[in-house]
């Protein structure tokens, strides 16, 4: 979800509209790409804000229409700051935002799980204020308390579709067999966890429960938190003091010099293709549609027009046999865990 290097090939390309695809068996009508917009208001460090809003402006021009939020970025600051965009755009886009990931206002390391019913309404009451709309399009699952049975918190969230202040609901960070448990109480319409060249392990459950349901999948960080694009070589001395990426096991010390080795073959198919890092990154992640037989809508996340005009452009990239043998290998040599507590990832409870 990080700002990635362009090129004038990779930006260039961008001109072009991107192609659809349906969210789920029933679900809305989007652009192969979303856009991530967690890092336009924390944990990437300071955000030029007219920039951030030109970004928005230009993806959607690109044909992004899935704008993806939640209460926890910012503690709400994110929601806020989509909030002009989605009114100006409302008929235009598909607004999705998440909860479960509590926050408190006296203790900014703070992050708890919550999924009770009690909760649930609390926050999307709380999101549709600071949205200033009167519907969620796509409301997600945060984070799964385990805790909960999900007839009690995904029944919740039915409740709010039959109340008409969501459309479709998704998860995130589950595994195959809870998102089959989720399906079963109400048709789930996405599915969002991390999926990149260095993050495969949804592929063990979730993506071919995804696949069997008919329920698209939404790669978060498909570039690697930025570390695919090769914009940076360690977080400790590459990114400025407040990005929270110093604190990420993959992006430091001895893992930061072993997972920047693992570039080299990302390197070598940029080239062949006249193309970035970044660009490879995507088209792989892309790729895994026709791979695993599901819908997949990466969610990049940038603050700049030229990146957003660069992964656009990357839905225009087509990794033959041969270059998609050079990328297979990477994930299972990268070091370093996804989060420094991966307790609340899908990879914990499998």
């Amino acid at each position: 979800m990080s700002d990635n290097a362009s090129t004038e090939n990779g930006t260039e390309a961008g001109t072009e509209m991107i192609d659809t695809v349906r969210l789920g068996t029933d679900g809305p009508l989007v652009g192969v790409q979303g856009l991530g917009c967690m890092g336009m208001s924390e944990f990437y460090g300071e955000t030029d804000v007219d920039a951030a809003r030109a970004t928005l402006e230009a993806a959607l021009e690109a044909g992004v229409t899935l704008f993806d939020t939640a209460d926890a970025y910012g503690s709400g600051a994110n929601e806020e700051f989509l909030a002009p965009f989605v009114k100006a755009h409302r008929d235009g886009i598909t607004l999705a935002t998440k909860f479960a990931i509590e926050r408190r206002v006296d203790d900014a390391t703070y992050r708890g799980v919550r999924n009770d019913r009690a909760y649930i309404r609390q926050a999307v009451e709380g999101s549709l204020r600071r949205l200033g709309t009167d519907v969620i399009d796509l409301y997600y699952m945060h984070r799964r308390d385990p805790g909960v049975p999900f007839a009690e918190s995904v029944g919740a969230m039915a409740e709010l579709v039959a109340e008409g202040k969501v459309r479709y609901l998704g998860l995130s960070e589950v595994t195959g067999a809870e998102l089959r448990e989720a399906h079963a109480v109400h048709p789930i319409a996405a599915l969002q966890s991390e999926w990149s060249l260095f993050s495969r392990d949804v592929e063990r459950s979730a993506v071919p429960a995804a696949a069997e349901l008919g329920v698209a999948f939404v790669p978060y960080s498909p570039l690697g938190r930025g570390f695919l694009t090769g914009s940076f070589l360690d977080a400790t001395t590459d990114l400025s003091g407040g990005d929270y990426r110093q604190h990420q096991p993959r992006f430091t010390g001895e893992n930061a010099k072993r997972n920047a080795d693992l570039l080299d073959p990302v390197r070598k198919a940029a080239k062949a293709h006249g193309a970035t890092l970044g660009q490879i990154a995507l088209a792989w992640v892309q790729q895994r549609a026709q791979v695993h037989q599901l819908t997949v809508v990466p969610i990049p996340g940038t603050r700049k027009v030229s990146r957003v005009l660069e992964n656009t452009g990357a839905t225009r990239i087509t990794l033959d046999r041969i270059e998609l043998e050079w990328l297979e290998p990477i994930a299972e040599h990268v070091a370093g865990d996804r989060y420094p507590d991966m307790s609340s990832t899908s990879a914990a409870r499998e």
